[in-house]
């Protein structure tokens, strides 16, 4: 029996029929009608009913960015879309006639890494996922911590730098702010506005498009330009001594890192190890964690939802 994956992005939804060993049977998007909270529910009903037609389903999981209350049925506040304590799970039960179960897209994305991925036979797992933002997720004795309020996780949100970069929760200095995409390419145009020495080849980039994105701080990463190696290691050194602050509190025995910047694989990686390695609470007297790649790409936020629906409804 199948379960249906919904993972609802700021600019497209994507939809699955999972079967329960976490294989896609069919797939479908749809662009996210951001600003549109009836037109965005009525594109999941619509997504819901192509992959289910045929097939009796277990459930339906439902992975979003935001804060997902502990009932798992309404959403707090998703940053990237225009809902504002939506009762998500009610509304679309109403139209669907079943089930429905509503997780953090961070959360989803970690389960079927612990599940399906680089974090099977891992008890105690926590993933970042580093792209516009930074999400997290913690698997703590092989449960999915989700907090007294349903919106544990978001370790983004853990402050680095006392009197920092303002962030969109309306706090200064969190990861998200030194850690993700986002953070890259601001350091990226201010490396290249300053005239920096080993910028050259980042501003020939954003001369050749007209302007900086993602696209040529990643292309320049790819070329193995200095310059640009140097601001992913330090990206790379901010995450790694949050892990190293994180371990103190949940002693995983694993971090997977997920997300659209982690394709640069080694290259965040290595800078990652060696900083949580360097802020490591009693390094040498204590075992020390794996930081890994995550295996999924894309279809993460999908498995795990589904997989996670499929494990609260089945009988």
């Amino acid at each position: 029996m199948y379960t249906v994956g919904i993972d609802i992005g700021g600019t497209k939804i994507a939809a699955a029929l999972v079967a329960a060993d976490g294989s896609l049977v069919r797939e479908a998007k749809l662009p996210t009608p951001s600003t549109d909270s009836q037109a965005l529910t009525k594109a999941v009903v619509h997504l819901v009913n192509e992959m289910s037609y045929g097939e009796k389903i277990v459930g339906v999981g439902v992975a979003a960015a935001g804060f997902i209350d502990a009932k798992q049925a309404n959403i707090y506040y998703a940053p990237n879309l225009s809902w504002r304590n939506e009762p998500l799970k009610a509304n679309l039960e109403a139209a669907l006639q079943v089930p429905v179960l509503i997780e953090n897209d961070a959360n989803a994305a970690g389960w079927a890494e612990y599940r399906f991925g680089v974090g099977r036979g891992a008890r105690h797992m926590v993933m970042l996922t580093i792209g516009t933002g930074v999400g997290g997720a913690i698997i703590a004795d092989s449960t999915l911590l989700r907090g007294g309020f349903g919106i544990a996780g978001e370790l983004g949100h853990i402050r680095v730098v006392p009197n920092g970069r303002l962030c969109g929760c309306g706090q200064l200095g969190c990861l998200e702010q030194y850690g993700s995409g986002t953070a890259l390419l601001k350091s990226a145009k201010d490396f290249v506005a300053a005239g920096a020495p080993k910028s050259e080849r980042l501003a020939a980039l954003k001369a050749s498009a007209g302007h900086l994105t993602g696209t040529e701080v990643y292309q320049a990463i790819l070329e193995r330009d200095e310059g640009a190696l140097d601001l992913l290691a330090e990206l790379g050194a901010w995450i790694g001594q949050a892990i190293a602050s994180l371990t103190a509190v949940l002693d995983p025995e694993l971090v997977v890192i997920g997300g659209g910047v982690s394709d640069s694989g080694e290259l965040l990686l290595g800078p990652m190890r060696e900083a949580y390695l360097q802020h490591l609470p009693a390094r040498g007297f204590r075992p020390e964690l794996e930081i890994k790649a995550a295996e999924f790409l894309n279809d993460a936020g999908l498995v795990g939802v589904a997989d996670l629906a499929r494990a609260h409804f089945q009988l």
